[in-house]
């Protein structure tokens, strides 16, 4: 039996198991859609509409090299009188490279923190687009992705399947 020895002569430690890692490898816009469907007399108007925000998220795989695209979809839709002011589709993605995340820990990763660090970013997209169209800039509330992940499982379990995240 031989002992591995560090330049000062003592018994070398045995290596510790890397540091996970999460890295932003690239942003992008994946699909982007604003419709202003009663310009110009819509923008005229002095009712404030009703907004309703439909968030979801999505992941896959797509190297293996720990490369997954994650994907945050918002779907605004805002209404005067029960006609749709304006409808806005974005979904905002990233590459993100992850390593030494134990397989169990993966999925609530990607689809809560993941989306945590993409949402800044698509909401300030949003801002813009509202504003652009003639509206005054829409500012998303923060989202509570945990929230969000658990009431997925809840449905995919009530459904009896798994939530739709491709991680193969």
């Amino acid at each position: 039996m031989t002992e591995e020895t560090n330049a000062n002569g003592k018994a070398a430690e045995p290596a510790q198991a890397a540091a996970p890692r999460l890295s932003i490898v690239l942003q992008y816009i994946k699909d982007i859609s604003f419709e202003n469907p009663k310009a110009p007399v819509g923008l005229q108007t002095t009712t404030r509409p009703e907004i309703q925000i439909r968030v979801e998220t999505r992941a896959a795989q797509i190297s293996n090299e720990g490369h997954y695209e994650v994907v945050l979809d918002l779907h605004v839709e805002a209404k005067t009188s029960g006609e749709t002011t304006f409808l806005l589709e974005l979904d905002y993605a990233g590459v993100f490279q992850i390593a030494n995340i134990p397989p169990d820990s993966l999925q609530p990763l990607l689809m809560i923190e993941c989306p945590r660090l993409l949402f800044p970013f698509a909401r300030r997209i949003v801002a813009d687009m509202t504003r652009d169209g003639g509206f005054p800039p829409l500012m998303i509330d923060p989202i509570d992705f945990v929230t969000l992940y658990r009431q997925r499982l809840a449905s995919a379990a009530a459904q009896g399947s798994q939530p739709t995240t491709d991680l193969a």
